[in-house]
């Protein structure tokens, strides 16, 4: 389905973007103004919360979702809609779950890999949900350095039975089905997805919503209250439950005490081109979602109406860019020569909680307050994996969540403060390794 355009949505209400300019339809969900009483309160209305919502009232329990702006009004609805088996902190999850899992971890984290995958086809195909969802990546080489890794992932992949779904490909390849000078190799996987992950997200909240879950938009959690029969407090209501889920990843600031300095905001940026025609079919001629190697990657993809959405960089620390598109048309330039003056019809930003070793924060604030954030610009499959984990874990089915509950996670003192510089540094230091490579 070819997305149209659709300004359903004043600029105060959702970020100026591509994204939601494209909107197959706008929510308008009522803000919280009464008491409620549920089974399960969530406090997110991105993909980890929504997610968790569809999981849990598949279950057969009452649910209610609070989101202090609009659903997918985050991370969720501005990102670069791809869906891929890279795992941001691998490694560390490799070595941190050894402990737990033993020799069992190697095959724990290669099915991780896929499982939001599987998740959001079913997901989409069971709901009906219009995400323009089409399959196809490239993970390109940017330096002839990168390739013994890509033939490495390559090997790793026909092993473990992906032969048909993976090519490993040389500079001529690539080539042929990406007009770049830029690559010196890739992985083409036609299992990886790329999608409209706003209208994925609200699509989702309908499901939840047709399951009988209660969403409430524009209604802040102020307060959660512990104890035998928890709550959440808005200005105007409350929500009794008998468990809490707090899904809102880097945009909140609730219980600081335990969760200060575990999480930090990285800024990406992306743009939109102007819609670029016969062209856009000739530069990517089979609609490849395509990032490269890089520590500090570009990301790009086709949308459904032929533009370029192009995004690349981060700025750890912690702040907006003020001239996105000025700092991107150059990568897009040197990538795509032909699109030198394309002109940029939309650039916005995007908030990725960031965590020092990468990988997913899952725990309890108290017995029955639970918590779930993290996913270092990975966050499409990872939250719907980890809305599954936790969906699991509420109702009493711990296993996966225990091996990430039992991972230890850094703490930087006076939070923000510390850990953006922290993370800035670090990425500085990964840049100059890259460089050396």
């Amino acid at each position: 389905m070819t997305a149209a355009f659709n300004p359903v949505t004043p600029a105060a209400e959702r970020c100026p973007s591509y994204y939601s300019a494209t909107l197959n339809s706008e929510t308008a969900y009522p803000t919280l103004q009464r008491q409620v009483s549920v089974d399960v309160v969530i406090i997110g209305g991105g993909f980890t919360g929504v997610a968790s919502a569809v999981e849990l009232a598949e279950k057969g329990l009452k649910v209610a979702l609070v989101e202090s702006h609009k659903i997918g009004w985050g991370a969720t609805g501005r990102n670069g809609g791809q869906v891929t088996g890279s795992l941001s902190g691998d490694e560390a999850m490799r070595k941190q779950m050894r402990r737990t899992l033993g020799d069992e971890v190697d095959d724990f984290i290669w099915q991780l890999r896929w499982r939001g995958h599987q998740i959001i086809r079913q997901r989409v195909d069971k709901y009906t949900i219009a995400c323009d969802l089409k399959h196809g990546h490239l993970h390109a080489a940017y330096k002839p350095s990168h390739l013994a890794g890509l033939r490495a992932d390559y090997q790793e992949a026909v092993r473990r039975g992906m032969g048909d779904e993976v090519s490993l490909l040389n500079r001529q390849q690539v080539r042929e089905v990406l007009e770049s000078p830029l690559y010196h190799g890739a992985i083409k996987n036609t299992r990886n997805l790329h999608l409209h992950p706003l209208n994925l997200c609200i699509g989702e909240a309908r499901a939840a919503e047709s399951l009988g879950a209660l969403i409430f938009e524009h209604s802040e959690v102020l307060q959660i209250v512990h104890g035998e029969r928890p709550a959440v407090i808005t200005a105007q209501g409350r929500i009794d439950a008998k468990q809490v889920l707090l899904a809102g990843d880097v945009y909140h600031k609730l219980e600081p005490k335990q969760l200060k300095g575990k999480i930090f905001p990285a800024m990406g940026g992306i743009v939109t081109t102007a819609p670029l025609g016969d062209l856009a079919k000739r530069l990517n001629p089979q609609d490849l979602a395509v990032y490269d190697c890089r520590f500090v990657l570009d990301y790009y993809r086709m949308t459904a109406d032929g533009r370029l959405l192009f995004g690349g960089g981060a700025n750890y620390s912690g702040k907006d860019s003020r001239d996105i598109a000025g700092e991107l048309r150059p990568c897009i330039e040197r990538t795509f020569p032909a699109l030198k003056g394309v002109a940029i019809d939309f650039q916005w930003s995007c908030a990725m909680g960031i965590v020092i070793n990468r990988i997913p924060q899952l725990g309890k604030l108290s017995d029955n307050v639970w918590y779930c954030q993290g996913y270092s610009g990975h966050g499409i499959a990872t939250s719907h994996i980890m809305g599954e984990i936790m969906a699991q874990a509420i109702t009493g089915h711990l296993g996966d969540y225990d091996t990430f509950a039992a991972c230890q996670h850094i703490r930087v003192p006076f939070g923000d403060q510390l850990g953006n510089p922290m993370l800035a540094a670090g990425m500085w230091y990964y840049q100059m390794l890259e460089r050396l490579r």
